[in-house]
């Protein structure tokens, strides 16, 4: 009876760790997306170019996001850091950066306290991914792991629902001071109720706790990492596809304003319901399969972003082609779902990829390509073709960016299934 209430109280604390993290990462979205919804009364206000909006919305963020997560996963990996702690403080940073950009008077100063955000942000995935892989067993890795990145379609939705009204109401200044305060106060829940499995191990003489593992060089565990074939193509899915996510939701919710002339609010609500709904059915769709289907054979771990990624290309071209809004909006929510099966199998797979010792650095990996080449330069290409096509199309431009934008998809899709193709070989074989 003790050890079974035991492991009931061990359970609740999993689950507890799991819902606050999942609100940290809402949290995060909210305030990394934000400015998507804000960013055509912004251009308006300040007199910006869709290339500055690409800039403003991805490179300005991803750069510094990227250039930090590294070293600041490999500190998560040391046995002894608190990783609740690190996270609570990069929530704190990044909240109040989110509202310093209300106060923003010029480009510049609202691409600098863009960059404060990413510095913030870096700190919270990798340690939340660690965290959870050290509590959650592996045949339930995919479904936690996926539970956790629900906080991107739940906080994109919010943000963009949350960010339209508040345009619409006091404008995109106040809007950003009135999302990014609560940040800092959830930053001492974080602080003061997460704990760390390595504080009650740090003591322990069992020599498979983490606290009693010798800890990597950072040069040594990002080179056992990328000795994996499988990662690698891991690498290149994720990359193409969080390519293609950023610079879509970025420029549909323009293309709303532009070719459809929405409100922010009216974008932010319907856009927002319908993309948050469907992603976060599309997120927790794929967790289920890949460990429904991954148990019996690992390999479809990945097949479901491989096939959705597939079928998701030919709809979303006909959904950007419709020349009614509500008729697009809806055509929208099978490419949507489709694109969201990868979140929980693609993070799942890359920590089963690599040694335990490894794992935040995995995900900062993980994140470094998908944030560098998706956040940073997805809505800053897509932003500088609809520049060049402004000539011949004007308004319309936006349109034809995301027709070539839909087809892309294919390409994650092709090498999520040449990555699944290892998996059988290289999945959970590492220490």
């Amino acid at each position: 009876m003790a050890t079974a209430a035991k492991d009931g109280t061990a359970q609740r604390s999993v689950r507890a760790t799991l819902w606050i993290l999942l609100v940290v990462y809402i949290f995060n979205f909210i305030d990394r997306q934000i400015v998507n919804i804000l960013a055509e009364p912004i251009a308006l206000d300040l007199g910006l170019s869709d290339t500055q909006i690409g800039l403003m919305t991805g490179l300005a963020f991803a750069l510094f996001y990227t250039a930090l997560g590294l070293p600041i996963a490999r500190y998560a990996d040391r046995p002894t850091t608190n990783r609740p702690r690190l996270i609570a403080v990069a929530l704190a940073t990044w909240s109040a950066m989110t509202a310093l950009c209300g106060l923003a008077q010029n480009f510049v100063q609202l691409l600098l306290a863009r960059i404060g955000v990413g510095v913030g942000e870096a700190g919270c995935t990798p340690p939340a991914h660690s965290l959870i892989s050290d509590i959650v067993p592996p045949e339930r890795r995919s479904s936690a792991l996926a539970f956790y990145a629900l906080g991107i379609p739940i906080g994109t939705l919010l943000g963009m629902m949350i960010g339209g009204f508040l345009a619409d109401w006091v404008g995109w200044r106040r809007a950003f001071l009135i999302v990014g305060l609560p940040g800092i106060a959830l930053a001492l829940v974080v602080h003061f109720v997460l704990r760390d499995p390595r504080t009650r191990l740090a003591g322990a003489s069992d020599s498979t706790a983490p606290a009693a593992q010798n800890e990597m060089s950072l040069w040594k565990a990002v080179r056992s990492v990328m000795g994996s074939r499988a990662f690698v193509l891991l690498l290149a899915a994720g990359s193409t596809a969080s390519f293609l996510a950023y610079g879509k939701v970025t420029w549909t919710t323009i293309f709303f304003q532009r070719t459809h002339e929405l409100t922010p609010g009216e974008v932010g609500f319907w856009f927002g319901v319908v993309n948050g709904a469907a992603g976060i059915f599309g997120t927790w769709l794929g967790g289920w399969i890949a460990d429904r289907f991954g148990a019996k054979r690992r390999r479809h771990v990945l097949s479901a972003p491989a096939i959705g990624m597939a079928v998701a290309a030919p709809v979303a071209f006909l959904a950007y082609q419709a020349t009614n809004w509500q008729v697009a909006l809806a055509l929208l929510i099978v490419p949507t779902v489709c694109n969201s099966l990868y979140y929980g199998p693609t993070y799942s797979a890359a920590q089963g990829l690599v040694p335990l010792r490894a794992r935040a650095i995995a995900a900062a990996l993980v994140l470094f390509f998908q944030n560098l080449i998706g956040l940073g330069l997805g809505p800053l290409f897509f932003g500088m073709l609809s520049d060049l096509l402004q000539p011949g199309f004007g308004e319309e431009s936006v349109r034809y960016v995301l027709y070539g934008a839909a087809f892309l998809g294919l390409v994650p899709a092709f090498f999520f299934w040449r990555c699944s193709l290892r998996l059988d070989e290289e999945l959970d074989r590492k220490g």
